[in-house]
């Protein structure tokens, strides 16, 4: 017996579906459905509203850029020039300045989804999707309702939810103990001493914020990185690393990177920094993890209005034990210990995604497509620029397959 569903008819003016969802029926979408309104799911959303392709974003947040919008800190700006981080087919406003501030990031992000005529329907978190081999179509389960559809895109993101360490007594530490997700001004801290574990650019650069709102800042740094400084020679290190690239080998570019930190930030390792063997571009490419762009931080440190200590132990009721056996009270605790994917928790699939870390199986770039109409969106690690390369081969592959089933309707009728 065949299934009954309620279809959402495509609106001819914007590309975006309107219905109510009180239907207990699933819901057939006609193009694919989208899990996540951030710039990754903006993004893909427009390359197809350029291609005539009609979808529908899901987004368990109350807006867009949820995470930026919601779980960021207040003095943030974009590490990269806005040239790298613009999404497809619109540039940031001539007036932004190279590093857009957090609010203007999410300005740009609301701009973009009204030239685009994007409306994500809002507060649906999927709970699963999996593909129906039998009825030839992705079964997605929301909070509120079900969806059928074609094509699957995952736009969630490398840092859907936030990752906390477990390390020894944390619950026992009675002072304030957050994430960053959680931190929004260093004002809040003022007078404190502050502990913040990771040294990531989050890490350093809250530790920045905390110090310039008088507090007494220790940066627990347990691993080996790499930090660079944002600009060389007036450019932007990342642009001028990308640039180079298109002429020398990795490893003499690397290398290039390192002598200009040299003279411009100093020896990281008489700071208590060590540096990896590996250089920060390899590194990047082969673990994915990426270097520190310094923005204040290590000149704080050079001064000693930010101690470094080594790894944390584990956590006393009023501070913390490091490695090396020193103890040290503390009236806050920030976590800096970054996010991850939480795909798999909730995709019923395991070919293309990686169980372990919620990564496609696939490396960029050839993460974007799986099988069954399954794609992704935003898992390069390469940040903004990654998710629009994602966008724009995602959007033309569903188009041409698109573009491929109507034609043959137009024909049939």
């Amino acid at each position: 017996m065949a299934m009954q569903t309620t279809a959402i008819q495509e609106d001819k003016g914007n590309g975006i579906f309107h219905k109510a969802m009180n239907s207990e029926k699933p819901v057939w979408i006609p193009g694919p459905v989208i899990i996540g309104a951030g710039p990754s799911g903006l993004a893909v959303a427009a390359c197809l509203k350029e291609r005539g392709v009609p979808f529908l974003i899901l987004e368990k947040e109350r807006c867009i850029g949820s995470l930026w919008t919601l779980k960021t800190y207040n003095r943030l700006q974009l590490h990269l020039p806005k040239e790298t981080c613009k999404l497809p087919h619109m540039p940031f406003p001539p007036e932004v300045p190279s590093y857009p501030t957090k609010q203007q990031f999410i300005s740009y992000l609301e701009a973009y989804a009204k030239h685009f005529a994007i409306e994500p329907m809002f507060r649906q978190e999927v709970q699963s999707a999996i593909y129906d081999a039998r009825m030839g179509f992705w079964r997605v389960q929301s909070n509120k309702s079900e969806f059928l559809c074609q094509w699957f895109i995952v736009a969630t993101g490398e840092n859907a939810e936030p990752v906390l360490p477990n390390i020894e007594g944390i619950s026992d530490f009675k002072g304030s103990l957050i994430h960053t997700s959680r931190y929004k001004d260093g004002a809040d801290f003022k007078g404190q001493k502050v502990l913040v574990v990771g040294c990531g650019n989050s890490g350093m650069e809250i530790s920045l914020d905390l110090c310039n709102n008088d507090a007494q800042v220790s940066l627990a740094v347990r691993d080996k990185l790499h930090i660079l400084p944002r600009e060389v020679l007036g450019r932007s290190t990342f642009s001028l690393s990308m640039w180079l690239l298109n002429w020398f080998p990795v490893k003499l570019v690397d290398w290039f990177l390192l002598i200009c930190s040299q003279l411009i930030l100093g020896d990281t390792h008489k700071m208590g920094i060590r540096r990896p063997k590996i250089g920060p571009l390899e590194q990047k490419k082969s673990t994915g993890k990426t270097p520190v762009l310094d923005v204040g931080a290590f000149s704080k440190i050079k001064s000693g209005k930010i101690k470094v200590v080594c790894g944390v132990q584990r956590f006393t009721a009023s501070g913390a034990e490091f490695v090396d056996g020193h103890v040290e009270n503390f009236d806050s605790v920030i976590l800096a210990t970054g996010y991850r994917s939480n795909v798999t928790s909730w995709l019923k699939e395991d070919n293309f995604f990686n169980e372990k870390d919620g990564y496609p199986r696939n490396p960029f770039p050839d993460n974007w497509k799986g099988k069954n109409g399954l794609y992704s969106v935003g898992f390069t690690r390469r940040g903004l620029l990654g998710s629009s390369i994602d966008a724009q081969r995602v959007a033309e592959d569903i188009a041409r397959q698109w573009n491929s089933e109507t034609k043959h309707l137009r024909v049939e009728s």
